[in-house]
């Protein structure tokens, strides 16, 4: 009895903490969601939510999909380049630069990308410095394809930290025996490497997915108009008119969003635990 009031104790204060700042506002929110001012069950906000902001919904989830498939593409790039490299110089240069962005908060790398990308911006102005274009054939990347270039530029520290420690994980003898039976880098990789590590992958995509639907500087800099994501959008109801149940609906359909991809993962996942079983 004492040693379970003794952890009782210990653990209560923790729990009491996420109960009260994260259970209560997330039950707070997801009931105003589906309620009148009756506390009546509607789906009256979710109605007005996909009038509104049905394109923007559509635009969110195209931006997080592209992000995606161009962050993995790089992470595992650069982490198998890094671990298969024979070139010592390349593997610290690498390990150096793609730590960087992992120390820069969002709200910084938004101003800097949109210094960087816009019409007037730095990149423009090299490439008219160096006799590339003439100042009528710039282009502002602001936008679309800004904001995918500044999730994936952010991102790619953190999701190459994640792949990059599982595939220097593998056992180094397999590697080793498939060298000496002939075996290029790139069959290694696809082979050897990629299978064992794909449940990181998986988690570093999946903890993206939600870093992206959460963030709303970049959109909010770097975007140009609508559409838009949906941050900016809830952002919008909440500041212009007080209207937290559209806002709250909105954050319903990005939790369901973030859901769906991780159910996904952990789906695909058990059944090749289930496979090798």
């Amino acid at each position: 009895m004492r040693h379970t009031m003794k952890s009782l104790l210990l653990v209560g204060p923790a729990t009491l903490t996420i109960a009260v700042l994260f259970l209560w506002p997330l039950g707070y929110s997801l009931i105003s969601a589906f309620t009148d001012e009756s506390h009546a069950l509607t789906l009256a906000h979710f109605a007005k939510m996909f009038s509104l902001y049905s394109s923007d919904i559509l635009f969110t989830v195209i931006i997080v999909l592209v992000s995606l498939a161009i962050l993995a593409l790089l992470s595992i790039t650069i982490s198998a380049i890094i671990v298969l490299s024979p070139w010592q110089g390349i593997v610290r240069a690498l390990a150096f630069l793609y730590r960087l962005p992992l120390f820069i908060p969002f709200i910084v790398t938004a101003q800097m990308m949109r210094t960087f990308l816009a019409k007037n911006g730095l990149m423009n102005n090299a490439l008219v410095a160096a006799g590339l274009l003439t100042p009528t054939e710039t282009t502002s990347l602001l936008g679309w394809s800004g904001i995918i270039i500044t999730f994936v530029w952010k991102q790619m520290a953190f999701s190459t930290l994640l792949i990059c420690g599982a595939m220097a994980a593998v056992d180094r003898s397999h590697i080793l025996a498939a060298q000496n039976l002939g075996a290029s880098r790139v069959r290694i990789l696809f082979d050897i490497i990629l299978p064992q590590v794909l449940p990181t992958i998986g988690v570093a995509m999946v903890l993206s997915t939600v870093t992206m639907m959460s963030v709303l500087s970049v959109p909010l800099m770097i975007g140009t108009g609508t559409p838009t994501m949906m941050t900016v959008d809830m952002a919008f109801r909440v500041n212009s008119y007080g209207d937290y149940p559209v806002a709250n609906a909105m954050g319903v359909i990005s939790y369901l969003i973030c859901a769906a991809l991780s159910w996904f993962y952990l789906r695909h996942t058990l059944r090749a635990k289930g496979e090798q079983a």
